[in-house]
């Protein structure tokens, strides 16, 4: 974004429509009117509350926040806890034998866990990595698929306070081994290989490959999932079925300091070199559990599925620990949504009558792709409430998600957080907030956040500006790993005192907050400031599209042009009429200053594994600039394919 640019960033689009919790929600929902204002009035008391409430402790802390070296906070300081005690252990004389996990394994196998189940597997492994010499503080890195060794092996290292690093297993072998070394983990857990769309990854290949090139990897153990042929280094490689075989499931929880590390999660960075995210034990645990329990509404019979992968911090936070410390049942699927058929993902809400479903608004939209049809073949109405994260939800995605999954009926909780956040930041109170379409709303109880201008200085309701967090929360990420410089350089620097995502947002007459992506996805076009959400939401609302990305290219008159790339709903035909009809409707949607100049039709966007457009390849195809990294695609051969359709595209 330009240092000449307007200090707001433009507020273009307008949305009127409201969604009020029903009567019939509210009288049985966890978080009740009133939340918000009891926690602002002394937000210390509310997360010391919850703390108390939520976590079993073997000492309880007397010491909430400790600021003294801001922004380097600690909270609860003097507590002490077992996360994998809180998550298993402390559950068993009452729901020992209730579901942990219902997983279900792309080829179609199936397993169900009970938490009793879970201890002692949990148990079992804690104990190997004990038995290979692995002493508390000792890194370890897991490089797998969505299979349940995968909360086991980070559950076992949180039971006996060894930091685990989780590679999400779409990464490659040089992406592994850059954050193996950075933590100079001793062990790798892997398997053999992970099934995706009915092929094989090979994720021990590609584990091998990293080993080989860190000296401080001693061990590397691998799961035996998909049964091809892997390479076993004789004295550094071990089967999972071998280590645990034979070991008691009896293993004590290491007593762990509320601020001892608990993990790091990597994630990218402007210079290349990933950051290490630092989240710690108790202050993470307690921002997980209440946001859990009040965002989705936990009630004990529910079936909750977070479709995320657990590579990812969404999958740390809302598929093993936030769900496990509240002893609710989660589903976990190995595979693609859309293997073997588009109606994968409805096929599993129906046969386990899942009640709580989070997803993507890039899901979303795919699904919106694919066809009405699919999910109205399948019976639905076991869901109760519906959940989107990892960027902002385009409204008509957001009412396409309410009518063909919710029913019109069920309420949707639009979250907005980070790795670095820990847990959801502003959301939706289902049975509290009225929603709009579009609008993450406003911030969690005992959160607070702000819209500031380049000085630092709040904006006006209806303007826009860069997000902001102004005070400490519990979950927060503690450093960069190894580098506290570059934590309070990326993050603290900017505004004084105040915690910077990175993130532009805007808030309405009303006070409602919209997330408007990344301040480097908002274009200077003509002197205005106009991010690309805003744009994307209104081709999004045109009944042709089913997704869209957009970026700005240099123009030598406006500064930047918008150029648009768009993926059409089943049936319908890209030419020159449709590309004029969404111009004007981009124009008459949110005003002239936006219509894009060019328009590409495209049977895909390039994503990553996670779902995350490419913009900045899209940008690069655009320029006609050599194309950037392609390696952590999903689908690597649709750049080419968009880039020969862009050097033929008109121009406005």
């Amino acid at each position: 974004m330009s240092d000449a640019a307007t200090p707001a960033i433009s507020n273009l689009l307008r949305e009127d429509r409201l969604f009020p919790p029903s009567s019939d929600f509210t009288a049985g929902a966890n978080a009740q009117p009133g939340t918000h204002e009891t926690a602002a009035q002394d937000y210390l008391a509310f997360w010391s509350g919850q703390a108390k409430q939520r976590i079993s402790w073997f000492r309880e802390p007397t010491i909430t926040l400790d600021d003294t070296e801001a922004p380097f906070y600690k909270w609860f300081p003097d507590g002490e806890l077992n996360v994998a005690y809180n998550c298993l252990d402390r559950h068993l004389d009452t729901n020992g034998d209730k579901v942990a996990y219902h997983w279900i394994g792309e080829p179609g196998d199936t397993r169900t866990i009970t938490y009793r189940q879970l201890h002692e597997e949990v148990g079992r492994f804690a104990n190997a990595l004990k038995g290979l010499g692995l002493e508390k503080g000792d890194r370890v890195a897991i490089y797998m698929g969505m299979i349940p060794e995968l909360p086991v092996a980070m559950l076992a290292c949180a039971r006996v306070g060894l930091p685990h690093s989780v590679v999400f297993g779409g990464f490659s072998s040089d992406s592994l081994a850059d954050r193996i070394d950075d933590a100079s983990a001793k062990v790798v857990i892997t398997q053999d290989g992970a099934w995706r769309r009915g092929e094989v990854v090979p994720l021990k290949v590609n584990a091998d490959i990293a080993a080989d090139r860190c000296s401080s990897i001693e061990h590397v153990i691998v799961v035996n999932r998909t049964g091809n042929d892997v390479t076993m280094v004789d004295g550094r490689d071990l089967w999972y079925h071998d280590v645990i075989d034979g070991q008691s499931a009896d293993c004590p929880a290491e007593v762990m300091n509320a601020e001892d590390l608990l993990y790091i999660l990597y994630t990218s960075g402007t210079t290349g070199k990933p950051k290490g995210i630092v989240h710690t034990q108790a202050g993470y645990l307690t921002g997980v559990t209440t946001t859990h329990s009040y965002v989705f509404d936990i009630k004990p019979d529910d079936v909750y599925w977070c479709a995320a992968d657990i590579g990812w911090v969404t999958g740390h936070s809302y598929i093993v620990y936030g769900p496990l410390a509240n002893a609710s049942t989660g589903v976990m699927y190995e595979g693609a949504p859309n293997f073997p058929g588009p109606d994968r993902l409805w096929q599993i809400i129906e046969d386990y009558k899942v009640s709580i479903f989070y997803t993507a608004p890039t899901a979303i939209r795919a699904f919106m792709k694919w066809g009405d049809q699919h999910p109205a073949g399948r019976d639905l109405s076991s869901l109760r409430l519906l959940g989107t994260v990892g960027e902002p939800i385009n409204p008509e995605a957001w009412m396409w998600y309410n009518e063909h999954i919710g029913g019109n009926g069920t309420p949707i909780v639009d979250t907005w957080w980070q790795t670095e956040t820990g847990a959801i930041m502003i959301t939706p109170l289902p049975g509290v907030t009225t929603t709009k379409p579009g609008s993450a709303t406003f911030p969690f109880p005992g959160v607070s956040a702000d819209v500031v201008d380049e000085a630092g200085e709040s904006v006006p309701l209806g303007e826009g500006g860069f997000l902001v967090l102004d005070r400490p929360w519990p979950s927060m990420l503690r450093t960069i790993y190894g580098d506290p410089d570059r934590y309070v350089d990326t993050y603290w620097s900017r505004f004084a005192g105040k915690y910077f995502p990175g993130d532009g947002c805007k808030r309405d007459e009303d006070g409602y907050f919209w997330l408007l992506g990344r301040v480097d996805d908002v274009m200077l076009v003509a002197g205005h400031n106009i991010s690309t959400a805003e744009v994307e939401s209104a081709l999004v609302s045109h009944p042709s599209v089913a997704e869209s990305a957009v970026v700005g290219r240099k123009d030598p008159v406006t500064g930047e042009a918008i150029a648009a790339f768009v993926t059409l709903r089943s049936g319908q035909v890209g030419d020159e009429s449709l590309i004029q009809t969404l111009r004007d409707h981009v124009a008459s949607s949110i005003g002239p200053i936006a219509k894009p100049k060019s328009i590409v039709f495209t049977e895909d966007l390039p994503k990553t594994r996670s779902g995350k457009i490419m913009r900045r390849l899209l940008k690069d195809i655009s320029e006609e600039r050599q194309l950037g990294d392609v390696t952590t695609l999903a689908n690597a051969d649709v750049v080419q394919q968009i880039a020969d359709m862009a050097s033929t595209a008109t121009e406005d």
